[in-house]
């Protein structure tokens, strides 16, 4: 089954608009162990440019990493890109969307909806044997106003108040060992009480391509979570929440929400509970 969603685009489309000045394509591939700019330089999308989420996108200020960047910096990140308020942003990265998907989420947290995310990702452009070019591009800086929308981002506060409740649903989307709390990466481990798990990358297959829409539902159905319902999607630092998000939003759901802060907040912090 072929998905047909505007914050999707498959590599014929991203081929045929390669010219078009209004639209500015992003690199995000990125990783803790490796510096993938650097492959970013060898090879890349033409004209595509490089966003490292964790410096363009996350407030250096802020006590908790890797939260959203301020109004200010991330237009300024923007204007860097070449992205201003008329253009269309397609993201990519080499992991299925994932880093990716943090781009299309902030952009859609400062107002911006004209995002969407490569199928496949830089793999697929290559498996159809699309051009790449090297180097990195300097593009023209353009003029964009973060417009904040708050009802796309949970903050602690919120989600301590959902606590018990039965809606929205808390979503973990990270590893079932963080989960369960075997794998510790923050002052504690666990996880929000309450939470249930759906690993991200679940939703995809070995090629990085979701799998079918059938699939994706079920599998949301299978940890008792309807596709459709209010959900709070958390993960270490809102990079896996955002594409759980952006999967979410591709089935059709537009009352999902990010906690920004994630298990680097909140486990790092004793005063909220934990459930193991």
């Amino acid at each position: 089954m072929t998905w047909r969603h505007r914050f999707l685009v498959e590599v014929d489309e991203v081929a045929r608009r390669l010219a078009d000045p209004k639209v500015r394509i992003v690199d995000c591939r990125y990783s803790f162990d490796a510096d993938l700019r650097a492959a970013y330089r060898a090879a890349h999308i033409p004209g595509a440019v490089y966003c490292n989420w964790a410096e363009d996108l996350s407030d250096p200020p802020s006590p908790v990493r890797w939260m959203i960047a301020s109004p200010d910096r991330f237009a300024a990140a923007m204007s860097r890109f070449g992205i201003g308020d008329d253009t269309f942003v397609i993201g990519y990265d080499a992991d299925g969307g994932h880093q990716a998907a943090r781009l299309w989420w902030a952009l859609r947290y400062y107002g911006h909806d004209a995002v969407a995310l490569l199928h496949g990702g830089i793999q697929a452009w290559v498996a159809a044997g699309k051009p790449v070019e090297t180097g990195e591009p300097t593009p023209t800086p353009a003029r964009f106003t973060p417009r904040a929308r708050p009802e796309l981002r949970a903050t602690k506060d919120e989600v301590q108040a959902i606590l018990g409740q039965a809606a929205p649903v808390l979503l973990d989307v990270r590893r079932w060992t963080e989960y369960t709390g075997a794998e510790v990466r923050a002052k504690r481990g666990g996880r929000i009480p309450g939470s249930r798990n759906l690993e991200w990358k679940e939703s995809l297959d070995p090629s990085g391509h979701l799998k079918s829409e059938a699939e994706v539902r079920a599998l949301f159905a299978s940890r008792g979570v309807k596709p459709e319902a209010p959900i709070v999607t958390y993960c270490q630092g809102g990079v896996r929440a955002a594409h759980s998000a952006w999967v979410l939003s591709l089935l059709g759901n537009d009352r999902v929400k990010v906690y920004d802060g994630s298990w680097e907040e909140w486990g790092n912090d004793a005063s909220v509970p934990v459930e193991r």
